[in-house]
């Protein structure tokens, strides 16, 4: 650290700002309810106004962090919204759960479901997805003769789990521009961390809490045939409805694995580099996503709504991670960083573990899984140096602990649990279980992955 550019140089100055700043961030949203964007701003304003703190260098801090950090991923973020709001109106996510469905088999619709989630939660935002797969899931547990514990778990946790860890959901996309990570490498080992835990928490609600819920379905669904409707609609083909997802995706990752696998001067990386460059990938995606528009009407109007919906959604991530950027550039300017490092060495502690305890305190203390793994980001960017820990370690273990765990204060857990009908002990020990179940077996993947030196 250098001394003429150090926000502060005293250790018990910058541990009392870090911890300042964490606390009062928490109580803020959990206690008082403010919107975490005047939640993260207030304690680092206030940080640099502790006696000792070098101001210019806190400002210039603060600026630097803001701005390197959208400049990286503002775009990214908006273009994955948008792609969120086109895949929700064309019809997609019907599509998609569809072909879930027949992969698997109507009379396996607890995986089927668990499945969809996997794929609809890189793309839409989860509560959206349960909003519109709802019908669908009373309707196949009068069908199956399930309850809905048993129906609606694994999908529960599948969907939080990629909202949480894969790019190019906004969240993860946050994360990863915190710490630095590759987009690609994080895409491709986090959609292994994420199958892992959607396993798990198939298992969890299939065969452990579903069976012992008591909720069933709502007669209002009884006659609704959600897979039957979908079909006389006028959708785009299965394999329409997942480009707008998986090409970009498959762009990235193919850019991440020809830079590793290629030399610098091949044609082929060449070319890679630029279209599996995010901006460009998730662009393509968003073309792809306006060819599916099949009802009659102004197909500019549409994309122009999708882009005002996506700005509109995508705001309150972007200030946030903005203000991540500066909190992450501000710790860098002071000792804080190197003594959290000491204390976990000292004492023999995987490194790995810090990122995903700061994720879990983030999201149970203020219910939001972004508020998590932007946190976890925020504060563990400085530290992967002395914590001889990888960007993308880093950022999938904080993903992971950002899930665990949802209850009452998550706007996510009403949504399921008003919509499943389910008692609110019911969805504690149902949809909070499969969030813990799911992220912890989440975390041992990445563990594992992170121990074989993959990440």
């Amino acid at each position: 650290m250098d001394p003429t550019t150090a926000v502060t140089t005293n250790v018990v100055l910058a541990l009392v700002g870090l911890a300042g700043c964490v606390v009062l961030l928490m109580l803020l949203i959990a206690r008082w309810k403010w919107h975490v964007f005047l939640a993260l701003l207030l304690p680092i304003l206030l940080f640099g106004v502790l006696p000792g703190i070098q101001r210019n260098n806190f400002i210039e801090a603060f600026e630097q962090g803001f701005g390197a950090t959208l400049g990286k991923i503002g775009i990214v973020i908006v273009l994955g919204s948008i792609i969120a709001e086109a895949l929700r109106h064309t019809g997609a996510i019907k599509v998609i759960t569809r072909s879930m469905v027949r992969l698997v088999g109507a009379q396996r619709m607890p995986i089927a479901l668990t499945l969809t989630g996997f794929i609809l939660g890189v793309a839409i935002f989860s509560d959206v997805a349960y909003v519109i797969l709802n019908p669908l899931v009373h309707s196949a547990a009068h069908a199956m003769g399930v309850g809905m514990g048993t129906m609606s778990i694994g999908l529960v946790g599948a969907l939080q789990l990629t909202h949480a860890i894969v790019p190019p959901t906004p969240g993860p996309l946050a994360a990863t521009a915190l710490l630095g990570a590759d987009i690609g490498v994080t895409i491709i080992f986090g959609s292994i961390a994420c199958l892992v835990g959607s396993l798990a928490g198939w298992v969890w609600g299939q065969f452990i809490a579903g069976p012992r819920i008591a909720t069933q379905p709502a007669d209002e669904f009884k006659d609704q045939a959600f897979l039957e409707a979908a079909r006389e609609e006028r959708l785009p083909s299965t394999l329409s409805s997942y480009a707008p997802i998986v090409v970009p995706v498959l762009l990235i990752s193919a850019q991440s694995v020809a830079r590793l696998a290629l030399d610098e001067g091949h044609l082929v990386r060449q070319i890679l580099a630029y279209v599996g460059w995010p901006v460009v990938a998730l662009t393509i995606g968003l073309w792809l996503a306006y060819r599916n528009i099949r009802r009659e009407g102004n197909r500019t109007d549409k994309m122009n709504q999708w882009v005002r919906d996506g700005l509109k959604t995508s705001a309150m991530i972007l200030v946030v991670t903005g203000l991540g950027g500066s909190l992450s550039a501000i710790l860098k300017g002071t000792p804080a960083v190197d003594f959290v490092a000491e204390l976990f060495s000292s004492y023999g502690l995987p490194s790995i573990l810090l990122p995903f305890m700061i994720g879990v305190i983030g999201n149970m203390l203020t219910g939001s899984t972004t508020v998590g793994v932007i946190t976890a980001g925020s504060l563990v960017a400085p530290m992967l140096g002395p914590l001889a820990l990888s960007p993308e370690a880093a950022m999938l273990s904080g993903a992971s602990g950002s899930v665990i765990i949802k209850y009452v204060n998550s706007s996510y857990f009403w949504v399921c649990t008003s919509l499943s009908k389910l008692e609110v002990k019911e969805a504690l020990f149902g949809y909070g279980g499969v969030t813990f179940v799911g992220g912890t077996a989440s975390f041992a993947a990445v563990w594992v992955m992170w121990a074989m030196d993959l990440i």
